[in-house]
């Protein structure tokens, strides 16, 4: 399995909670979700960049001087898939918060951490995942379950550093 360091937007209670159930709703439909994908510890997130080499105290250091940007509202309205069937929640954002994924990549890379080429300011297409791989046959389960959940606001309140291959999370000072 590819080890890599996530820098993550998490997300407030009453958000994290309306995301868990719809993970629930698609399991219950037969589509696996994060939910029970590999460790079993992920949590609803929204990356902001995806290192491939770090060094986890230099990003967090890097990370802790870039200013707080505090809590990011998003506006879930749409469902949208990538290659090999990952599904997942199309969030309207504004400049603001591309500005901050920006900062967030250049503070990472300055650091020597190499950065996965899908979250190079330009290529970013900021997502909140379902589903890792949802086969051809369930799409229309999964458009029934998400739609009958949308549209969703939803707030980030929190940031962590997350390793993709156990869920350990280093919780950030701040939100940049």
């Amino acid at each position: 399995m590819a080890v890599a360091l996530a820098v993550c937007l998490l997300f407030d209670e009453r958000s994290e909670r309306a995301l868990r159930l719809l993970w629930h709703r698609l399991e219950t439909a037969g589509i696996s979700t994060l939910l029970s994908h590999t460790h079993g510890h992920h949590v609803p997130h929204l990356s902001y960049a995806v290192l491939r080499t770090y060094d986890v105290d230099a990003v967090a250091a890097a990370l802790a001087a870039l200013p707080d940007g505090g809590p990011v509202g998003l506006h879930f309205d749409g469902l949208g898939l990538f290659r090999r069937g990952r599904a997942w929640l199309i969030p309207g954002i504004g400049a603001d918060v591309h500005a901050r994924q920006e900062r967030v990549v250049a503070a990472a890379v300055a650091t020597g951490a190499d950065l996965h080429l899908n979250y190079r300011p330009g290529h970013w297409v900021p997502h909140c995942t379902l589903a890792p791989r949802v086969r051809r046959e369930a799409l229309a389960a999964l458009a029934v379950e998400v739609y009958g959940t949308l549209p969703l606001e939803a707030v980030a309140d929190r940031a962590a550093l997350i390793d993709s291959s156990t869920g350990e999370r280093w919780p950030l000072d701040g939100i940049p």
